[in-house]
């Protein structure tokens, strides 16, 4: 059977030898990591100038669809990695993060938009922090 990403992100990180924890794990070096991994963010980030470049040059549609395709995905490794790294269940905090959004939409059930097209929130959007924390601190977080 095929592995699950995170079972893969796993892996990689016990491959590479990175840190991984079961449980929500802040080290005492917390701030030169975000540090290190803004870094590494950053230069993926950069890398979308040089897709811009090549779709402004004539580049075929696949070509930039690859690279688009590419930059997204070395990101969301990095960041499911960086998770793993601080036992963070990701893909929970993702669907606390989505029903958050979802709640975003107006009293009639659409989005609302302001004059740049911005969603802008409707009166029974609630902040997902407060979940978040929740689930965190159900995991061990103090």
């Amino acid at each position: 059977m095929k592995k699950t990403f995170a079972e893969r992100i796993a892996a990689m990180n016990a491959m590479y030898k990175l840190p991984a924890h079961d449980a929500p794990t802040l080290p005492s070096d917390v701030g030169e990591r975000l540090v290190k991994f803004k870094a590494t963010l950053l230069d993926e980030v950069h890398e979308i100038d040089e897709i811009v470049a090549l779709a402004k040059t004539g580049a075929s549609a696949a070509d930039v669809a690859v690279a688009i395709a590419d930059v997204l995905g070395d990101i969301m490794v990095y960041c499911r990695s960086e998770a793993l790294k601080y036992g963070l269940p990701l893909e929970e905090v993702l669907d606390v993060i989505m029903d958050s959004n979802e709640s975003k939409l107006g009293a009639d059930g659409k989005p609302i938009y302001d004059a740049n097209g911005k969603f802008l929130k409707g009166p029974n959007y609630w902040k997902p922090e407060p979940r978040i924390k929740a689930l965190l601190e159900s995991r061990g977080i103090k």
